[in-house]
């Protein structure tokens, strides 16, 4: 049976506007386990940047429980929260958020130079993982040289070289083009195969449509969460 790496129970955020208070999350329980791949979806409001912060252990909720991997990070300081994040999730965001002045292969390094992975080890390590997302020959390319799609593949590789327990993806094709969308969302499908868990949030059900569970949101509830044949 396959463990649960993501298990939420009531999860609730509000979060307070001068003396009014916004209830974003409004009792979320859900339950995903290793090696899936699930895409989160709603309307703006929804809820689901709110959600994907609390997976990313960005942000701790009003009231509720969250284990991750089973550990309860629900009411974790910053600094345990950020040794999590750094531990157990890979990011990639729709900006690429990669240092301009360092290498593909220094960008990618990031977060072991956080986990104290000596120098040697670290450029091993990120050498592989941007050998595995193609991108071999570009090392030693700052991010002006390299294109939109190749950029996303320098933040895929960061998020991969610290083998984590959770793939987040928020929004990883908004600022690419049709063909290097369908790249990029090719190399996730390649690494959900190989046992990664991702999860995917997206606004086009087109790119929806790579995962095997589509969870919908509609304020601050689970409207609907369907699993689509492999």
């Amino acid at each position: 049976m396959a463990k649960p790496i993501i298990q939420l129970e009531g999860i609730r955020r509000d979060f307070q506007m001068g003396t009014h208070t916004v209830k974003v999350l409004k009792g979320i329980d859900l339950t995903i386990e290793q090696n899936e791949y699930v895409a989160l979806m709603g309307p703006s409001g929804s809820g689901k940047s709110t959600l994907m912060n609390l997976l990313g252990c960005l942000d701790t909720p009003t009231a509720g429980k969250y284990h991750l991997n089973s550990q309860d990070v629900s009411s974790l300081t910053d600094n345990e929260l950020a040794d999590i994040r750094n531990k157990e999730i890979g990011f990639v965001f729709q900006t690429f958020n990669l240092l301009p002045r360092q290498t593909a292969l220094d960008n990618t390094a990031l977060p072991l130079v956080y986990a104290g992975v000596n120098k040697t080890t670290r450029r091993e390590k990120a050498s592989v993982v941007l050998n595995h997302v193609g991108l071999g020959d570009r090392m030693d390319h700052q991010p002006s040289q390299l294109s939109g799609g190749q950029r996303q593949r320098v933040a895929v590789a960061r998020a991969l070289v610290n083998n984590p327990s959770l793939i987040l993806a928020d929004e990883p094709t908004g600022n690419l083009d049709s063909k290097t969308s369908v790249e990029i969302m090719r190399l996730f499908d390649e690494i959900h195969a190989q046992g990664n868990t991702i999860v995917l949030v997206t606004h086009e059900e087109d790119i929806a449509q790579h995962a095997h569970r589509i969870i919908r949101l509609r304020d601050g509830m689970i409207e609907k969460d369907e699993r689509r044949e492999k």
